[in-house]
């Protein structure tokens, strides 16, 4: 099943996401090697400088797995993310 995982950055994240990004970059390649990645990126701000939140969905077995999967995201380890959000999603288009 899919699995949105809708994360919102603290106020100020680009240093953070910039020290953290190789690593949170490395699983979600593991995820898209394994053909579970739906899709992936981050929200940009409006004025295009630093980012907002990121959204990730990707094919878990359960919910408990996505949220072990994003519990341990390198961007949360690293305080890039105010909160997170895990919802089911139904992908319909295309």
């Amino acid at each position: 099943m899919y699995f949105a995982i809708i994360s919102q950055d603290i106020e100020n994240s680009l240093p953070l996401r910039k020290t953290a990004r190789p690593a949170h970059l490395k699983r979600l390649e593991i995820l898209r090697d394994e053909n579970r990645l739906l899709i992936a990126g981050p929200f940009p701000n409006l004025d295009g400088e630093g980012f907002t939140g990121s959204l990730v969905v990707a094919d878990f077995d359960t919910f408990q797995d996505a949220k072990t999967w994003a519990d341990a995201d390198p961007y949360v380890s690293a305080g890039v993310y105010e909160s997170v959000m895990i919802k089911p999603y139904k992908k319909v288009l295309p």
